[in-house]
């Protein structure tokens, strides 16, 4: 199993920058693909940004491509999300998630296994 501890969101103005970072411990952080997903309110939870377990493929979702970053930092057990250019419709609570490393789904809610328990982003207009 893995454990995630999300941490860095808040309040930011729109056009401003926020990192968000996400903690993994137990067991070993290179066996699993990690995503990042978000839910605003009243809507269900959304694919953000995903990488492979190596660091050697990103996926994004159209609405934050060419604005938000992820990265991962094997020896700190981290995975990040910079995220540029923010927007209102950016507010969300953002999740980190985990999966054993498989070809299919990196982008797919329900193929991951385990969850942070979320970091709030407010972008205000």
């Amino acid at each position: 199993q893995v454990q995630l501890v999300e941490s860095g969101g808040g309040l930011v103005q729109a056009g401003g920058s926020l990192r968000l970072s996400c903690a993994a411990s137990g067991r070993t952080f290179s066996y699993y693909d990690m995503g990042w997903f978000r839910q605003a309110p009243g809507k269900e939870r959304e694919f953000v940004a995903a990488i492979r377990w190596s660091g050697s493929s990103t996926y994004y979702a159209d609405s934050v491509k060419g604005r938000f970053t992820i990265s991962r930092d094997t020896a700190k057990n981290t995975v990040y999300l910079q995220m540029n250019t923010l927007k209102p419709e950016d507010t969300a609570v953002y999740y980190c998630a985990a999966r054993e490393r498989r070809t299919v789904g990196i982008t797919r809610l329900r193929e991951y296994d385990y969850w942070g328990q979320g970091t709030r982003v407010t972008v205000s207009s």
